[in-house]
């Protein structure tokens, strides 16, 4: 489970097989994000900005 060095996503974890993406920001969570593909999450991981990412590509984009 990755823990970021970023002032937006604290923590982040991914299941492959249900496509589910759990996030923790700094005043709470998890929020579970569903039918997240793989490039998503893996875009994430590799993003130099965690939140300009989430706010480009997750925000909005994958409620349960």
């Amino acid at each position: 489970m990755p823990i970021f060095n970023s002032s937006a996503i604290k923590r982040a974890e991914y299941d492959a097989p249900s496509m589910r993406l759990k996030l923790w920001f700094p005043d709470g969570g998890p929020y579970d994000f569903c039918r997240v593909p793989q490039h998503i999450w893996d875009g994430l991981l590799s993003a130099r900005s965690k939140g300009t990412y989430y706010n480009d590509h997750i925000r909005d984009r994958y409620q349960c």
